[in-house]
């Protein structure tokens, strides 16, 4: 059982992330700071550290040292994530953007005990040269590495992947098209992985997660001055990425003026930071990613005319899980075997009514569904084979519930309110979510509906998109 400390001084936030891990068979240890990790503990005999960045006393970046090669995982707020780029520059092995979705935490634990676990074995094995077919794995064929979550033989996924392996070593910009949850980050990654550019920095960025009012300069960085609270000059993540790859995932939701500074980009190969006079050169390859028809959206002055065709220089499609034949099962029985070896549990399998269910079943939020379920029947099954019942799969608010359903049942008093919106038999999860959302957003903030539902931003966009509710451009409810 891997052993992991949280170093977080806010005593809601370590105590939250210290039960969704323990809840998911990991040990955790816990501190405040810096000092106090040094004083209760041994640092490097722990599997990994996750700790914040801003922290009374030493930064949380203190850690990587005292670690002494033991991972350390970087959390901060959206307003500190350039910080956080720098951490990385420092050794930190990961950064994670707070609020987080848990399943978000989850995977990132999963995904840096198991890059240690395996470093740890290549360094027993002293050397020894692996098989080809595993080092082409290892090194970013996403076709066949089932961690990162890119399985299957379908046909559509086979011209994907050798797609991948001609755009890859070239710095044209790649457009990647597909539903939510088909896996569009794991084909960025396998394009940086497979590309020259491979030791260079990868900086993601969902762009329908930061403020509207931060987004250009968080982007671009920003002049002291610039604006109100601008109490000194930053760079920006265009910046952070030079020499790398920057991937913009949902850039339908950028807004114009941004559009137009990251144009400059690709046009000229410059950026100018918010507030200035002057340009700067950057090296800076783009990967954007859509769940929109970004040609409609052009076609009605939403998004850049110009910036879509710059962009389009590849066009990458993943299809839906949905249309994937058997590849589902793959997908499912890949999961499955991780999920057992995560939680300590003997292997599982799925009875044959389960095979079937998943065989079936459109699967509409896609692969990230398909994980949520099997996690959910994994954590709930009592025997050696999963029965079709425990994937849920039968109920249309399933990965709804998955979000937020435990923070709906446990709300505090000055939670939503418990009025006729109340779940009850007559009203789903689906309909309270879009009830609250539409009695609330004209006089709350995003970050005050996240806050009152119990789920991060990016979750609350996420559900505004599937129910069509859209978000609300000016007003109360735009931050500011």
């Amino acid at each position: 059982m891997a052993h992991i400390l949280i170093v977080e001084d806010e005593t809601i936030i370590r105590s939250a992330l210290r039960r969704l891990l323990e809840r998911n068979q990991y040990q955790v240890s816990e501190a405040g700071s810096v000092q106090e990790a040094q004083e209760r503990y041994s640092i490097p005999s722990f599997d990994m550290i996750v700790s914040d960045l801003r922290l009374p006393g030493a930064p949380g970046t203190e850690l990587i040292k005292l670690a002494q090669g033991t991972p350390v995982l970087i959390m901060t707020s959206y307003a500190s994530l350039r910080s956080a780029v720098d951490s990385m520059k420092m050794g930190a092995v990961d950064y994670i953007a707070k609020p987080f979705d848990h399943d978000e935490m989850l995977q990132a634990v999963a995904r840096i005990l198991k890059d240690r676990q395996e470093a740890r074995s290549a360094q027993a094995e002293r050397g020894s040269a692996r098989p080809a077919a595993e080092r082409s794995a290892s090194n970013g064929a996403a076709a066949v590495d089932g961690e990162i979550g890119i399985i299957g033989s379908c046909p559509p996924m086979q011209e994907l992947y050798g797609k991948i392996r001609k755009v890859a070593p070239t710095d044209s910009n790649v457009l990647i098209q597909g539903e939510s949850g088909t896996g569009k980050e794991l084909v960025a990654r396998a394009l940086h992985n497979l590309s020259r550019r491979t030791k260079a920095p990868l900086i993601s960025v969902n762009c329908a997660a930061i403020p509207e009012t931060l987004i250009e300069s968080e982007l671009f960085g920003h002049e002291k001055g610039a604006f109100t609270g601008a109490s000194a000059g930053r760079a920006g993540l265009v910046e952070a990425a030079d020499g790398g790859t920057l991937f913009l995932d949902e850039i339908g939701e950028l807004p114009l003026e941004a559009q137009a500074r990251l144009l400059r980009v690709l046009q000229e190969g410059e950026i100018r930071r918010v507030g200035s006079v002057q340009s700067q050169k950057v090296d800076v390859r783009l990967i954007a990613a859509t769940h929109r028809d970004l040609k409609t959206l052009a076609k009605t002055g939403q998004f850049r005319e110009d910036l879509y065709y710059r962009l389009h220089v590849i066009s990458l499609k993943l299809p839906p899980l949905r249309e994937r034949g058997a590849d589902v099962m793959e997908i499912a029985r890949a999961f499955l075997a991780r999920q057992c070896e995560q939680m300590g549990r003997a292997p599982l399998s799925f009875s044959h009514e389960a095979e079937q269910a998943i065989r079936h079943y459109p699967w509409p939020g896609n692969v990230r569904e398909l994980e949520n379920a099997i996690e959910r029947a994994v954590i709930l099954s009592e025997g050696s084979e999963i029965p079709a019942d425990l994937l849920g799969i039968d109920i249309e608010l399933d990965d709804l519930e998955d979000d937020f359903g435990d923070e709906l049942d446990s709300r505090p008093a000055n939670g939503p309110s418990t009025s006729a919106h109340e779940p009850t038999e007559d009203l789903s999860l689906e309909d309270y979510f879009q009830h609250f959302v539409l009695e609330h957003q004209d006089h709350m903030t995003e970050t005050e509906l996240a806050r009152k539902l119990g789920i991060s931003r990016k979750c609350l966009w996420e559900r505004r998109q599937r129910l069509g509710i859209p978000r609300r451009k000016s007003g109360a409810s735009a931050d500011s």
